[in-house]
């Protein structure tokens, strides 16, 4: 069988005649579109949760006392507690 006896064969499935109508035309263009847009949110998707996992390297832990400062800055310790364990922090002792 040479090629040009299965060039009829094609086109008797519909591959190369006109029964292919701008309703299927518009339906196949929606699907393309909502498949690829499927594939970039997915793949956006995999990329934002990768890196928002990811711990940053680049904020420093805080320190005791900047642990502090927020805490009293938040409403969470007295102005007295405050002051008190600030002296700890600094001096190093209670006293």
């Amino acid at each position: 069988m040479n090629v040009a006896q299965l060039i009829p064969l094609a086109d008797t499935w519909g591959m190369h005649g006109d029964d292919v109508g701008a309703g299927w035309m518009a339906l196949m263009m929606i699907v393309m579109v909502l498949f690829w847009g499927a594939v970039i949110f997915g793949i956006v998707w995999l990329v934002r949760g990768t890196v928002a996992a990811r711990p940053s390297s680049s904020a420093a832990p805080e320190s005791a006392l900047q642990i502090l400062e927020r805490r009293f800055a938040e409403g969470d310790i007295s102005p007295e507690d405050y002051e008190a364990r600030r002296r700890v922090l600094i001096n190093g002792s209670s006293r």
